[in-house]
């Protein structure tokens, strides 16, 4: 008998892809592709545990679930970051590009 392969097995591996690639559009889009891709894997994981011998693909699932992760991780740590860098300069300071390079050049000591 042939094996099939896991149901959104390469989706999983695009979202995974795709939530690291993405983590800098303010983290929110990153953080959605890294939320459905974990949630896809889990379906795959449960689907593959039942009958091993009936699925091939199982590999993309798990890269696509580390690479979700990962992904999750950045979006996580970049919402950080611009949270307090909003939260410190504010909103209009980061805006007007004078005041960044100011400050810029006072964290570099110049």
């Amino acid at each position: 008998m042939e094996k099939q392969t896991l149901q959104n097995s390469t989706l999983i591996l695009i979202f995974g892809i795709f939530s690291i690639l993405t983590c800098c559009c303010y983290g929110v889009l990153g953080l959605i592709m890294g939320i459905t891709a974990l949630v896809l894997a889990k379906k795959a994981t449960d689907t593959y545990r039942e009958n091993p011998e009936l699925y091939k693909g199982f590999q993309n699932v798990r890269t696509g679930k580390v690479l979700a992760i990962v992904g999750i991780i950045l979006s996580v740590l970049y919402i950080i970051f611009m949270v307090g860098a909003i939260s410190y300069f504010g909103w209009n300071n980061l805006q007007d590009e004078a005041f960044m390079q100011e400050k810029i050049q006072e964290l570099l000591g110049r």
